[in-house]
């Protein structure tokens, strides 16, 4: 059966040291995924022969580590390189060499895609549809980056349909909204309150959401660098990237650690509520055509689009 999916999109897994662990990969085939897809791996894993063993050549993307390294800031002068920073700025310019205009960044430890709504939760049956609405709710709203929800969003129950203004762990992108990540650790909490307070826009939707593996609980990631340095340096990364607007304060839990505050009303610009806003009618019709055109054959979707060309 032919993807849903437009030909200029894909998925990249972000993997290092786990040739027989990618967990994300069989996720996304027992929830129905059929686009492009491609694992992410640094030239100094030493897992890479591994990797195209078990996935193919022609699936295994490796990048320069030490080049992505050098470009970017990594907030320190450790000279550690084993954090996933690197492979995150390198899927850009992946992209733009595979012809992609569209792609989601996702970690190598997801076991469970879903549906999160008021009434309960339900396993992701038809990713490539989930996957068509975030992109249709991309280009609409003109946002740099879109996340799913974490598992932990949810804890207590669902947590209603507001957005929140943040990114982790999967990032949907555009190249023709490309951004850079910064900091060696807490890259995704870095990233999202610098570019946040300057006007970009991250949003992270309710309605999806990922559970994942315990941090450090798997060998090989980026287990060995917090492991070294520990979620003291993580968290004050982001407290120099961004003093204005975060600070460290303790997670309660059975382990109590320092983990970085964010003071939401200075970190970054307040959104005018939507009743506030007048709907240009041309701007709706354009959302409505764009999933039209991506509706499967058979569908109700088609037989609209049938509809509406022979009024035409």
């Amino acid at each position: 059966m032919p993807s849903l999916l437009p030909d200029t999109f894909c998925v990249f897994i972000l993997t290092h040291g786990r040739p027989d662990n990618v967990i994300t990969y069989k996720t996304l085939q027992r929830c129905g995924y059929t686009g492009r897809l491609y694992l992410v791996v640094d030239d100094e894993d030493k897992a890479v022969d591994r990797y195209r063993k078990n996935f193919g050549v022609e699936r295994v993307i490796v990048f320069d580590k030490k080049a992505e390294a050098d470009a970017c800031d990594e907030g320190n002068n450790f000279d550690e390189r084993r954090t996933i920073t690197m492979a995150r700025n390198a899927c850009f310019r992946i992209a733009e060499r595979l012809g992609v205009t569209h792609f989601v960044e996702l970690d190598d430890d997801y076991y469970y895609f879903g549906r999160r709504f008021q009434e309960g939760a339900k396993r992701i049956r038809n990713m490539d549809v989930a996957i068509l609405s975030v992109l249709s709710f991309m280009e609409l709203a003109g946002v740099t980056s879109v996340a799913f929800a974490r598992g932990g969003d949810h804890i207590g129950g669902f947590s209603g349909l507001k957005l929140k203004r943040k990114c982790m762990n999967s990032f949907f992108c555009s190249t023709a909204r490309p951004f850079r990540f910064v900091g060696a650790m807490n890259e995704d909490v870095n990233t999202y309150t610098t570019l946040g307070g300057r006007g970009d826009l991250f949003l992270t939707v309710p309605f999806a959401a990922i559970n994942q593996k315990a941090t450090q609980s798997q060998a090989g990631g980026i287990s060995g660098m917090y492991a070294r340095f520990g979620t003291y340096c993580k968290a004050f990364t982001t407290v120099m990237m961004m003093p204005s607007a975060v600070r460290v304060s303790m997670m309660q839990s059975k382990t109590p650690r320092i983990h970085h505050s964010i003071d939401w009303a200075r970190a970054v610009p307040c959104i005018v509520p939507e009743r506030y806003r007048k709907l240009e009618p041309s701007a709706l019709l354009q959302h409505q055509a764009w999933m039209l055109r991506r509706a499967p054959p058979g569908s109700d979707g088609a037989r609209l689009r049938q509809l509406l060309g022979a009024a035409s």
